[in-house]
């Protein structure tokens, strides 16, 4: 590794304890907690309704709803499961395909496969970090044909397209309204993973907002949190409707009886978690604010140091979840994650690309040339709103 790397790297590791004025372990994301949190959680626990029902879930979810322009909202235990109902709204079926993109978090997939449908993978674009709409029409000229039931096929392995799920990476909006497009060209349902970036809008409309349903993540790392925790959105009625129906267990209304007339999940969030996520929403505008403060100054910082700073794309506001610049090449990014991870700065890669993960090398993928330049230098830095003073909870 070159001085100048080394050098970069220590300056790095200053600069990052300069904002956070810590010399202690400064994670990658952890939560913040104040008054109005423990009085919210503390009023769930007076009123005897912590589970799945009581007004705490209902105010959640009509937060969301006010926040993000959706007309419904759904509350879930966590992200993963809303993408699992979501996919399922979307009428994903076993021995389908949903197209998405091989940067992403695992959860992505996992879902599509909980439907025991198959994951297919297109590029990402270097603007945005999300799903590339040119990839993924290229693909679908490429492999696919609409036939006379109206479905999208894939000529390659017979079966159905039935969905894309693009995801904004690091809480940046991908471009939402081409990949919407490319989808109803093709007669795809579009189901948007949203679930890091809430409070980020494309075009004046928030993520998750283009596609026929969309989830968001209320995990312990997330810009806010419930402690576990998902959302699904949608302006359908009759989805909402069905998506309240399956994630309570598919349990049908009688005063006594026990009568479930589907397979059903027991995905619903507790009211406990609920409440918390009430207060949270309350601190979300100066969350954002806080965060898009750190990341003009990381910015700043990192653009003189002849590296790249990933910006927010044209078009797009987004809530910098998580902070990211990009390393000169993959050598210069492994020193920099050993370095600054060994003095008690939390930095991480991205993903490793699903299509080289065990579980998904068999599915089939477009040329990936973007997804590999991006993966090999991208390294996530501390974005925890300052300063950091709560308890630890940073994994993604």
């Amino acid at each position: 590794m070159t001085q100048e790397s080394g050098r970069f790297a220590q300056a790095l590791v200053g600069a990052i304890r300069t904002l956070y004025t810590t010399d202690t372990f400064i994670p990658l994301h952890e939560p913040r907690f104040g008054p109005r949190d423990s009085e919210h959680v503390l009023a769930a626990l007076e009123s005897g309704f912590v589970s799945s029902v009581g007004r705490h879930v209902d105010d959640f979810e009509a937060a969301l709803c006010d926040f993000t322009g959706a007309r419904f909202a759904v509350a879930t235990v966590n992200g993963t499961a809303a993408l699992h109902v979501a996919l399922l709204l979307g009428g994903v079926r076993a021995d389908e395909e949903v197209i998405t993109q091989s940067i992403t978090f695992v959860a992505t997939c996992n879902a599509i496969r909980y439907c025991g449908a198959h994951p297919v993978f297109v590029d990402i674009e270097r603007a945005t970090l999300g799903l590339s709409p040119e990839s993924l029409a290229a693909f679908l000229n490429d492999h696919a044909e609409i036939r006379d039931d109206g479905l999208c096929w894939n000529r390659d392995t017979g079966r159905v397209i039935r969905a894309c799920v693009p995801m904004h990476t690091c809480g940046h909006p991908a471009r939402s309204d081409r990949v919407a497009q490319v989808c109803a060209d093709w007669n795809l349902v579009l189901v948007e993973d949203a679930a890091e970036s809430l409070g980020s809008f494309y075009q004046g409309r928030h993520t998750g907002r283009y596609g026929q349903v969309a989830v968001l993540s209320f995990n312990g790392n997330k810009i806010i949190t419930t402690g576990g925790g998902g959302m699904i959105l949608t302006d359908d009625e009759a989805l909402a409707q069905r998506a309240r129906h399956l994630t309570t267990t598919a349990k049908q209304p009688h005063p006594y009886r026990f009568l479930h007339d589907e397979v059903g999940f027991n995905y619903r969030l507790p009211a406990i978690n609920a409440a918390l996520g009430c207060a949270q929403m309350e601190a979300l505008p100066d969350y954002l604010t806080q965060k898009r403060e750190l990341a003009n100054g990381y910015a700043r910082w990192i653009e003189g140091t002849d590296r790249v700073f990933v910006r927010e794309p044209a078009g797009a506001v987004s809530n910098y979840w998580l902070n990211a610049f990009l390393a000169r090449n993959a050598e210069e990014r492994d020193f920099i994650l050993e370095y600054t991870n060994a003095r008690g700065v939390m930095t991480r890669p991205l993903w490793t690309p699903m299509h080289e993960l065990a579980p998904y090398r068999g599915c089939q993928r477009a040329d990936l040339p973007n997804s590999a330049w991006v993966e090999a230098r991208l390294v996530k830095i501390p974005s925890s709103v300052p300063p950091v003073e709560s308890s630890r909870d940073s994994r993604r």
